[in-house]
């Protein structure tokens, strides 16, 4: 049986499925749920997002309504639905602009070391110094009423909060691969400093790279969320899930599904980030840092 005979059989995927760590399974499975939720959402909900009158306030729980409606008449899982795909892409362009900035950044602060290293690591530290969510709300205080809301704008926030981290797991990745041998080679060839940061290091850094990515992918959800429920995030009427959770926080003893709802989403949202984390840091033999 040949090797591409053998990956192709029925044993192979079983043997592999089987393999495969028990939380990685968990997690993926979980974000494959919310990601096909977030198509659905994107295409079609029972009503508009927006759409008042649906029917009669707070009337509850119903067939034509499994979430209710909120103190306006919108339907509340139509609204759930329709910001299940705005939370995932808030999250993953955050988290991919603070990832590209942030691997940049700390690769070659790593390697050339110096001044650069110096200076980046002072602002690093400085930034990381301030809490997150403090951090997110000194920029988005700073961006001005007119970009206040914009999707662009807790993108851009998203990023600039978890890059000083990821650029110190770079960093530290940078600092033990440019003592390799094959990183010598490349030197004595002429190589040019990006050259070797991007063709020698970045590849073999990728394993932590990865891990890290998914571990503030799995944060980002939470800050978003908690941007909208203080009223800093996506501007209403787009029915963000920290933003539906502050807009119906007061109906919590007349109609708690309204808050349960968006609450669960996220809360199942991060958990299957976190252990899609767990099972690939165990299956790429790396170690998540959750408190960097």
């Amino acid at each position: 049986m040949t090797l591409a005979t053998f990956i192709s059989s029925r044993r192979f995927k079983v043997d592999l499925w089987r393999a495969t760590p028990g939380p990685f399974k968990v997690g993926a499975v979980i974000l494959v749920a919310h990601g096909l939720f977030a198509v659905l959402g994107f295409f079609w909900t029972p009503y508009g997002y927006a759409e008042m009158g649906a029917g009669l306030p707070l009337s509850g729980i119903s067939w034509q309504h499994p979430m209710g409606l909120d103190q306006i008449g919108r339907d509340v899982f139509s609204r759930f639905m329709h910001g299940a795909h705005i939370v995932l892409l808030l999250s993953f362009a955050g988290t991919m602009l603070g990832m590209v900035t942030g691997t940049t950044l700390g690769l070659l602060s790593g390697y050339v070391g110096g001044w650069f290293d110096e200076i980046t690591q002072r602002i690093v530290e400085a930034m990381i110094s301030i809490p997150f969510l403090a951090l997110a709300l000194v920029m988005i205080i700073a961006a001005g009423p007119a970009l206040a809301g914009a999707p662009v704008l807790i993108v851009f926030v998203v990023g600039l909060v978890y890059a000083p981290r990821i650029t110190r797991i770079a960093r530290a990745a940078a600092m033990e691969i440019a003592t390799r041998e094959y990183v010598a080679v490349a030197e004595l060839r002429g190589e040019g400093t990006w050259s070797i940061v991007f063709r020698e290091i970045l590849p073999n850094a990728a394993n932590v790279l990865l891990v890290e990515f998914s571990l503030r992918l799995s944060y980002a959800p939470i800050l978003i969320g908690a941007l909208g429920f203080l009223g800093f995030g996506i501007r209403p009427p787009t029915p963000e899930w920290g933003l539906m959770i502050s807009e119906n926080r007061n109906l919590l003893i007349a109609s708690p599904v309204t808050v349960f709802g968006p609450g669960l989403g996220l809360a199942s949202l991060v958990i299957g980030f976190n252990l899609f984390t767990d099972g690939l840091s165990r299956m790429l033999g790396q170690r998540p840092v959750a408190g960097a």
